[in-house]
């Protein structure tokens, strides 16, 4: 019987199944929850124990740095929507202590303290949430759930963090209109969902974030390699940027949800601008929420598209850039465009 917040994904079961709360040696998995205020400190709880977790503690922030270690849960959940100096030590030190035992470490945030937040975790390769409705937390926990005893037999493949991030998205979209119509569960929390995940047919999906499309030569491999592409004019794809987002004035922008392509054109302008990316810049340039948008960097990291730079001037603080193998393929791209480039959308 699946508790209230649940109740609304019920008929969906046997569709779309998370898995299981339960590790590979069939025992309950412990979670952790960090939150300073109270009421949505109980609230992740309840959502937490309903999904069938063990609750190892749930404390405020400063629990973290008081004292000795506490043991952590194998699922972390934390709350910081405004940080200072303690809270980012704790944040360092709980993203370092996560990255070295493996738990799952799921933290929301707000818009405004996003870039030091996620400068702050760089070995535990957390999900980070945007002003997050109460639907989309249990999301969340359903990814953890359904990624947890996977990652202890075996590395999630390409085809399947592309179905993963699908499924979070559409699954998402439901819990979304479910909180317009049972407001009680929105926890009182601003932002949220908006936007409709982009349908892919399996090809597509398969292909998504692979490289298999870099142009290769009819007649095979040649013997010596052809000059690398020049990347184009930033100006060129600043302009092609401003229009794409000017679709937005004559139609919905659910309809241009996918943010993949905004971010590829926006990563590469600043790489010929030799322009630094912060993450918040990022997630503005993709036109989607910024809960979104953090999915998707995930996925494109993963994939080998995007890669995080460390602030030398600054440890405590991070940018995204292009690897070297998608800047080829953008250079690659706007090279076969040739002249046309100027009217591509």
């Amino acid at each position: 019987m699946l508790n209230a917040p649940y109740a609304g994904f019920s008929d969906a079961a046997d569709d779309f199944a998370y898995g299981s709360s339960h590790d590979v040696s069939g025992l309950r998995m412990k979670v952790s929850i960090f939150a300073d205020r109270p009421h949505l400190r109980d609230q992740m709880r309840e959502d937490a124990e309903g999904a069938g977790f063990r609750l190892a503690q749930a404390s405020p922030i400063a629990h973290l740095l008081s004292g000795e270690a506490m043991p952590l849960g194998d699922v972390v959940l934390l709350d910081c929507p405004v940080v200072d100096g303690e809270v980012l030590a704790a944040l360092s030190r709980l993203d370092l202590r996560a990255g070295h035992t493996g738990a799952a470490l799921v933290v929301s945030t707000s818009v405004d303290a996003l870039d030091d937040v996620f400068g702050c975790l760089d070995q535990s390769d957390p999900q980070i949430l945007v002003n997050p409705s109460r639907a989309e937390r249990l999301i969340a926990l359903g990814q953890v759930m359904a990624r947890m005893p996977a990652k202890r037999v075996r590395e999630l493949s390409d085809e399947d963090r592309m179905v993963l991030l699908r499924l979070t998205e559409q699954v998402t979209q439901i819990g979304e209109r479910l909180n317009t119509l049972t407001p009680g569960m929105s926890g009182g929390m601003s932002g949220g969902m908006s936007g409709a995940a982009t349908q892919a047919t399996p090809a597509q999906n398969n292909a998504a974030f692979r490289f298999d499309g870099i142009a290769k030569d009819a007649a095979g491999d040649r013997l010596v390699n052809a000059p690398r592409p020049q990347m184009p004019d930033p100006r060129m794809v600043r302009r092609i940027i401003r229009q794409r987002q000017m679709r937005a004035r004559f139609f919905d922008g659910d309809l241009f949800a996918d943010p993949a392509w905004d971010m590829l054109l926006d990563l590469t302008a600043a790489h010929v601008e030799k322009a630094k990316v912060s993450v918040t810049s990022l997630c503005i340039a993709s036109s989607v929420p910024p809960t979104t948008a953090l999915r998707w960097i995930g996925q494109m990291t993963e994939a080998g598209l995007l890669k995080r730079i460390e602030d030398e001037s600054d440890r405590r603080r991070a940018f995204i850039t292009l690897t070297d193998k998608a800047a080829d393929a953008m250079a690659g791209y706007f090279a076969d465009l040739g002249n046309s480039a100027n009217r591509a959308v």
